[in-house]
């Protein structure tokens, strides 16, 4: 697992933005298969990644947990622009990663580029995104592994396709996204506190 991270092409965030906001520039997004409706759902999403950076408010029992992390930890983000659940998480998780850059290095990975990868890690046979990879550094080894979304927001999406009642992809979508708003990232939080208490 390690090996294979290492010979991919890891990019920080920062770099990842300036990417995401020429996309946007140039009516294109991430993936090589682009189509008009990812064309617009990127330029969705960097209204949504800056809204959620500029809005975001961290949980305080996070905050001592991030910041109190033993070891080093590599953070690797499979996303790709277009992914609505992307826009609404990964911001979130930057955000955590920031409160210790010195125990958390946080890169970024294009799903489509390292479907080899991706598909290590699917979600009920599905390359589903955003999925979070987290190695020590010390070990090579696997600490957890977060992804694609909120257990809630999984639960809302499954519930949908068992049983859409006349509900299209793009009714339930708004659906979605308004559950994100009233959320206002603290699901992915609580979900964050779990997750490092359960790591000592």
């Amino acid at each position: 697992m390690s090996t294979l991270l290492k010979e991919m092409g890891l990019f920080t965030y920062e770099s990842y933005l300036k990417e995401f906001e020429e996309w946007v520039k140039s009516g294109r997004t991430s993936s090589e298969n682009s189509t008009p409706a990812l064309v617009e759902y990127t330029k969705l999403n960097i209204a949504r990644t800056q809204r959620i950076h500029k809005t975001f408010s961290i949980n305080p029992v996070l905050k001592k947990a991030i910041e109190t992390i033993r070891h080093t930890y590599r953070w690797v983000v499979l996303t790709e622009a277009w992914c609505g659940d992307s826009a609404q998480n990964l911001p979130v998780i930057v955000e955590i990663a920031k409160l210790n850059p010195d125990k958390i290095k946080l890169y970024i990975l294009l799903r489509d580029e390292n479907a080899e990868l991706m598909d290590n890690y699917l979600t009920k046979g599905a390359r589903a995104i955003p999925k979070l990879i987290a190695v020590n550094e010390t070990s090579g080894k696997e600490a957890f592994i977060w992804g694609p979304r909120p257990v809630h927001a999984q639960q809302l999406l499954t519930a949908w396709r068992n049983n859409p009642e006349g509900k299209s992809w793009d009714e339930f979508e708004k659906e979605l996204h308004g559950w994100y708003a009233k959320d206002k990232t603290q699901s992915l939080q609580h979900e964050f506190i779990q997750i490092l208490h359960s790591q000592g």
